[in-house]
């Protein structure tokens, strides 16, 4: 390969800038989609990596039983440490609490601004695993001493203005702390984010807190992490993890009717996983301690790869295309080349130095695209992908390119290898042979195939995406603003203040306490409940205020639910339940349930009474991913979230309550939140894949109409003289764009017996993670059936009616 090579392939490019621009752009989308969505594959790959013997760390996790849906949790009792530590296999283990529990974060004031801190409470050991690296100051000992806290270098510009923060100081829950030592900000790509770091000591430990870090005796729940010999001690390692659980008093505290439901089946099944696979480990749900964070499902990750790849493909396709038409349009040169000595292996370096040039150029122009749409697409995934193209990954870009190059152009190479110089140049030109044709023609139908298969799949997806958007929670979320207070109502005089004083406000309609917000689980818990002499039902329990069902608008499925009138705060006695639980406790009927008498065992151990006063309908306080479960409703005001009702637009309300806070919370961050943007949240995944499943859709029509237009073009051009031959034995023009449609119809129609039984398969799959349906779920098939036909016809429009224009004269003289 020569420098010659490229010179004459440019200067064929140049010469020919219609087709270059159209080959370059084609390409250039295919590879900047390519890049992006391989990218983000490669972003998810690189979770925890930075953390040294990363493959040798592991995550205890538990699946907790006592919950009828057996929740897997990444989080294990604290005393599962000390175990470890015992155990054969383990090397080193640590253990680490929130700071703060995430729904009230530690709030610290610097002047006059506060901040919040979502850090981590940690034992000196948990650096030393992570690999933690002092920037500046002494990690081990701001983390042993009572006063310093340590912060990573973001936090520390975030709180003042620069990284030289050593020795600061702010107030925190009327305590002065200082910044002890200033460590290396943990990539986004971490599955253990965190902004700042407290020692067991630290004077903003709770002494309780400290003590179950260090000791576990509680049984309380923490992130246990371990480093272990090999994978080949995991099970030894879980099995004796399984024995101290077992044994421990601390979580053998259930009701006897839970341990009679579950029989054989263990409180808690503990597991581990690989620290490395965390991010993937999707299943695993909030709780009281920690949110699950950032967590990607692998089949999503994998399927973006295939979209990256298809996309990749289509447009190769294309080019390959383009490619091969105009090697048969450049076949007096090819032979002439051949007259004058060139090699077949000279010929194969030219068209391959033409492709190179081709592909490297797009390239460029497609990492040039994934940079101005990198910002976007970073929003769309919601994840930091600022260091997407780093030098590595445009060199790696680079790289794919020429070898795309050099692919793509294997097949016009060959074609003129087999030119005949002696029938080109006495006039019979030479033609691509049925075979290639036919190859031609599967690669076309392959394009239009899997165009359709992504509409069918995207049109699938949005349509469920906005069925589970419009259903009903329960109730019209529109009129509610959520304000989630520092402390409990019940327990707190300056939030029973602010309640009363925003309740007086213009535009408030009424204001009602719960545990959580409808669509959101922050304080979620279960207890067992049963009839007297009957069988027990774990159900998930909440905590609402007297007029919580009257400010929400809610009607009685049977009996009635809590009144303001009647019913007395925080009295132990009623119960509402839902229609699920009253099956689940074995009643005829949900009318049967009313009036009569449930019993469960409190934390103390002592057994409440409840007497059923009603049946609520289900609330969507989980999303249409999950079964309804069964829910009872007590009367509790040591909740933290307020469901403020407003006349007034939203906006209104939360300027009330922005001009009311700090008169009540001087040390408290306001956080507000409408409630439909609480259920909506709950599908943001699913709508962002929507989003991005449209661009590729797009993308992969657009791709497969210009493949079919190259088609139709060379469909017209080699059957030129059987079309003018049908027009002077009497064809009209509606009978040759007959001719041109049908030919492009079989192909249309091949590509959907291809194409859709794929598409319904993955449809299907998709679908079967959701327990509720958007009805007619499978018009998306015929949707799909239609636009491609369409864009089909409108893709062979053009060489339609120059078919029906051809001049006779002119094509028998040719």
């Amino acid at each position: 390969m020569k420098l010659q090579d490229f010179r004459i392939g440019w200067r064929t490019l140049l010469h020919e800038p219609g087709y270059s621009l159209v080959v370059i752009l084609g390409l250039a989308v295919g590879l900047c989609t390519c890049i992006l969505l391989l990218g983000y594959v490669r972003y998810s790959l690189q979770y925890d990596a930075h953390v040294p013997n990363a493959d040798q760390m592991v995550v205890v996790t538990q699946r907790y039983n006592v919950d009828p849906q057996s929740p897997l949790h990444d989080v294990a009792p604290a005393f599962l440490r000390q175990t470890a530590l015992a155990t054969p296999g383990v090397v080193d283990a640590t253990v680490f609490f929130p700071s703060r529990p995430e729904t009230t974060p530690l709030v610290v004031r610097i002047g006059e601004h506060r901040h919040h801190l979502q850090g981590l409470l940690v034992l000196p050991g948990f650096a030393d695993m992570l690999g933690l690296q002092a920037v500046q100051g002494d990690l081990h000992q701001a983390l042993a001493q009572p006063d310093a806290v340590v912060l990573t270098q973001a936090t520390a510009q975030r709180l003042f203005g620069t990284t030289d923060a050593v020795g600061r100081t702010m107030q925190a829950e009327g305590k002065t702390v200082r910044v002890g030592a200033v460590v290396r900000t943990p990539p986004p790509t971490t599955t253990i984010p965190f902004d700042s770091l407290l020692g067991a000591n630290s004077t903003l430990t709770d002494p309780m807190v400290r003590d179950e870090l260090l000791t576990g005796q509680q049984g309380w729940m923490g992130k246990v992490l371990l480093r272990v010999t090999s994978e080949a001690a995991l099970p030894a390692i879980v099995a004796a993890l399984q024995q101290a659980v077992d044994r421990a008093p601390s979580l053998r505290n259930v009701p006897p009717e839970t341990l009679a439901r579950l029989g054989t089946r263990k409180i808690m099944d503990i597991g581990v996983t690989p620290l490395r696979h965390a991010y993937f480990d999707h299943q695993v749900q909030g709780n009281r301690v920690f949110k699950p964070g950032s967590r990607a499902n692998p089949a999503v990750v994998a399927a973006l790869a295939a979209i990256a790849l298809l996309v990749l493909a289509l447009a190769a396709i294309n080019y390959v295309n383009l490619a091969t038409i105009r090697v048969l349009r450049r076949q007096r040169e090819v032979a002439v080349r051949k007259v004058l000595g060139a090699s077949a292996r000279r010929l194969v370096l030219h068209f391959v130095v033409e492709s190179v040039a081709v592909s490297v150029v797009a390239t460029v122009l497609g990492l040039v695209l994934a940079w101005l749409a990198l910002p976007q697409f970073s929003l769309l995934m919601n994840r930091d992908l600022e260091g997407l193209l780093s030098l590595p990954h445009i060199a790696a870009a680079l790289a794919l390119g020429a070898l795309l190059g050099v692919a793509t152009a294997l097949y016009p190479a060959w074609i003129a290898v087999r030119v005949l110089p002696t029938q080109v140049l006495a006039g019979r030109g030479d033609s691509e042979s049925m075979a290639g044709m036919r190859w031609r023609r599967a690669l076309t139908i392959g394009q239009v195939a899997i165009a359709m298969g992504f509409v069918s799949v995207t049109a699938a997806v949005a349509w469920q995406t906005a069925f589970a958007l419009r259903a009903s929670p329960g109730f019209d979320p529109a009129p509610f603003v959520i304000v989630d207070l520092p402390a409990p109502v019940r327990d707190s005089a300056p939030a029973r203040a602010f309640m009363t004083a925003l309740a007086a406000q213009p535009g408030v309609q009424g204001i009602a306490i719960s545990e959580d917000p409808v669509g959101r689980l922050d304080q979620a818990w279960t207890r067992e409940l049963r009839r007297e002499g009957g069988p027990g039902a774990g159900m998930e329990m909440k905590g609402v205020s007297a007029n919580f069902f009257e400010l929400y608008r809610i009607a009685p499925e049977a009996g009635r639910l809590f009144q303001a009138a009647l019913d007395k705060e925080d009295d132990p006695v009623p119960v509402v339940l839902n229609a699920i639980a009253t099956r689940d406790l074995g009643f005829a009927s949900p009318q049967a349930a009313v009036g009569q008498v449930v019993l469960f065992t409190g934390f103390d151990g002592k057994v409440v009474r409840k007497r059923v006063v009603g049946i609520a309908p289900d609330l969507h306080f989980h999303t249409l991913r999950e079964a309804p479960r069964a829910t009872a409703y007590e009367l509790w005001t040591a909740g933290v979230a307020l469901s403020v009702r407003a006349s007034a637009p939203a906006a209104q309300v939360e300027a009330l309550v922005r001009d009311l806070w700090p008169r009540y919370f001087p040390d408290a961050i306001m956080h507000t939140e409408r409630a439909g943007a609480i259920l909506a949240a709950n599908y943001a995944d699913e709508s962002r894949l929507s989003t991005l499943l449209v661009i590729a859709t797009a993308i992969a029509l657009a791709i497969a109409a210009f493949g079919t237009y190259v088609l139709s073009a060379t469909t017209v051009q080699r059957r030129a003289r059987e079309i003018v031959l049908r027009k002077l034995h009497g064809a009209r023009s509606r009978d040759i764009a007959l001719l041109v449609v049908r030919d492009t119809g079989v192909l249309v129609l091949v590509a959907a017996i291809v194409g859709l039984p794929l598409a319904a398969l993955a449809i299907q799959r998709y679908l079967a993670g959701y327990v509720a349906h958007a009805p007619g779920g499978y018009w998306t098939l015929l949707l799909s059936l239609a636009m491609t036909v369409m864009v089909a016809l409108l893709a062979i429009a053009r060489q339609a009616r120059v078919a029906m224009r051809m001049a006779p004269a002119d094509a028998l003289r040719a």
